[in-house]
């Protein structure tokens, strides 16, 4: 049972109490990411998120670290395109002092001049590290083309150039505009007492200042469908294929989960057992959506070696447009549905899963569905949702294509000769 407080400052606080559990999750969440940077500052809402860890008026980063795993907890943070979010995990006795650590982190962050330039160091490493993982490369490539006319499309972590350029002054600016009670979700989920918790809560974020106006992100975004592609010296080529999704908090999203569950979503999808069971050709082949505010994507992605890169492409084309012309049978539609059941049912098992769910849903969408409401929502799925959704996001003629490796010629996206 979900409840929710709205303190007078305008920050909302999501509940859900499990009386039967011994700890208790707790997370702020900050509706800002790389989606709302500018080519100038892009990686500053990564930047802070690590920055918050380096030291309060109070606390060293060592004594932050100390404190929390003093009481045997967990405490970390990560940023998306759209949200920023820090997060405790603690046995129920101690969710005070959880809630006062992050607390401190967020209001009395020293931000020091000497800590920004160290901490720079850490992300250039980060952004090399993904540079080095040509998966992850392909990913982000995919996101830079397809979404090159929106800031949806900069890189989370930034680019060293972007980050050089950011000092103390461009963090605490940011900071105020975006880090505002009435831009804040706080989510906890657990054991706890109610009245005892929320009056901890009032007690440290109370004071939080609320911004006048908030900067929101409803554009429409535009899509872009070229072949771009990056070369480097590794014994496999990473292929990313990218179709027009589904927005957020549209219906249409379950279908979709449906039909890519079948495509790729799964060890027993289509993809996975023809390219890589039957036939050998990828040691890694798979599908998924993502859902953002006013647009979304279906991602497909391959790892093989570079002579097979045409073979592979071409049986991607070959499900794919199968399932444009025959669809899903009855048995495949049944099956993904209950599979989309057993995966969402098992991972609300999960305190800290729990609280992520309600406290993104809230923050993005204003909105929590129950469990029973999902569950609800996948079972009224119908062959014809599913037929709908496939003409609406399998469109064969636009498609993006990103591939990191050894490549000698540009990868054309087609059937198999």
């Amino acid at each position: 049972m979900y409840k929710k407080h709205t303190l007078d400052n305008g920050l909302r606080v999501v509940t859900e109490h499990i009386p039967f559990v011994k700890s208790i999750s707790i997370g702020v969440w900050i509706e800002t990411g790389s989606r709302y940077e500018t080519a100038a500052n892009n990686g500053i809402s990564h930047f802070i998120e690590h920055m918050l860890f380096k030291g309060t008026a109070t606390k060293s980063a060592k004594e932050i670290a100390e404190v929390i795993d003093g009481i045997g907890g967990q405490i970390n943070a990560f940023t998306s395109k759209e949200c920023t979010c820090y997060y405790t995990k603690v046995l129920d006795t101690h969710y005070a002092l959880a809630i006062d650590l992050l607390a401190d982190m967020l209001f009395s962050s020293k931000i020091d001049e000497e800590d920004i330039e160290k901490e720079k160091s850490v992300v250039y490493e980060e952004i090399s590290m993904y540079e080095d993982s040509p998966e992850d490369l392909a990913h982000d490539l995919l996101y830079q083309s397809i979404f090159k006319n929106s800031s949806l499309g900069f890189p989370i972590l930034g680019t060293n150039d972007s980050l050089e350029s950011i000092g103390r002054s461009h963090i605490i600016d940011y900071m105020k505009k975006y880090y505002t009670a009435n831009n804040a979700v706080i989510s906890i989920a657990g054991n706890f007492d109610e009245d005892r918790l929320l009056k901890v809560i009032e007690e440290k974020f109370g004071h939080w200042e609320k911004a006048e106006t908030l900067v929101k992100k409803d554009e429409v975004l535009q899509y872009n469908f070229n072949h771009v592609s990056r070369s480097k010296d590794i014994e496999q080529v990473h292929l990313c294929l990218g179709f027009k999704g589904i927005p957020m908090g549209q219906n249409k999203l379950y279908p979709l989960l449906v039909v890519n569950n079948i495509l790729g979503g799964s060890m027993s999808s289509r993809l996975f057992q023809n390219i890589r069971e039957e036939k050998g050709l990828a040691y890694s082949i798979y599908s998924y959506p993502s859902n953002y505010k006013g647009g979304g994507l279906l991602t497909i992605y391959g790892g093989m070696s570079p002579n097979q890169v045409e073979e592979v492409g071409g049986l991607i084309y070959k499900e794919l447009e199968e399932l444009r012309t025959k669809g899903l049978t009855s048995s495949e539609l049944n099956k993904s549905k209950e599979q989309l059941k057993g995966n969402y049912i098992l991972g609300l098992e999960s305190t800290s899963s729990r609280m992520s769910s309600i406290g993104k849903s809230e923050l993005l969408l204003n909105k929590i569905y129950s469990p029973k409401e999902i569950i609800q929502k996948i079972d009224t799925v119908k062959m014809e949702d599913v037929e709908e959704i496939i003409k609406e996001v399998i469109d064969l003629e636009h498609v993006a294509s990103t591939i990191v490796g050894k490549v000698e010629k540009d990868f054309v996206f087609n059937k198999a000769k």
